[in-house]
Parts: structure tokens; C-alpha cells; sequence
């Protein structure tokens, strides 16, 4: 099964860095058949996701279930995700 996340951020952004460690992590805590494609969105590019996001990033979520979680998480709360 392929999931696609959806990882919300921006340049500059130290907490975005600290939750891309824990995403990479991910691959490894998940059952083999299970890929995962991060698709990276710089908030920065339109003004209705600095709106949306602006205050929350770094915010993670599920492009199917649309489920997200934002900072501070866990990788155990980016499992939650699936």
C-alpha cells in the first residue's frame, strides 16, 4: 500500500527540520508493504495555507484520510496518521 503525507512548512523553520527527522523515521516503524511518499508544501507559496497553517507548522497529513497532526508530535503520533 502506498500513503501519500502531505508535510506542511517552510524555509527557515527549525521545528520543520526536527519533524523531518521524526518522518524519516517512519519507513522503519511500519509494515514492510506499506510505502510512504512525503510530499513537502512551503506554506510560504500561497497565502491561504499561511492562513491555514501558518501558526501550526509544522503539520503533517494524510492525503486519503485526511487526518493530521501538527507540532509538537511524536512518531507515535504520525502513526496515527494510517
Amino acid at each position: 500500500m502506498r500513503v501519500e503525507l502531505y508535510f506542511y512548512t517552510t524555509a527557515g523553520c527549525h521545528l520543520c527540520e526536527q519533524a523531518e527527522l521524526l518522518l524519516n523515521q517512519l519507513p522503519s516503524l511500519l509494515e514492510d508493504s506499506m510505502q510512504i511518499e512525503v510530499i513537502e508544501i512551503d506554506i510560504s507559496t500561497q497565502e491561504s495555507l499561511v492562513t491555514q497553517y501558518g501558526i501550526r507548522i509544522p503539520v503533517v497529513r494524510n492525503a486519503l484520510s485526511e487526518k493530521e497532526v501538527g507540532w509538537p508530535f511524536s512518531t507515535e503520533d504520525l502513526i496515527t496518521l494510517f
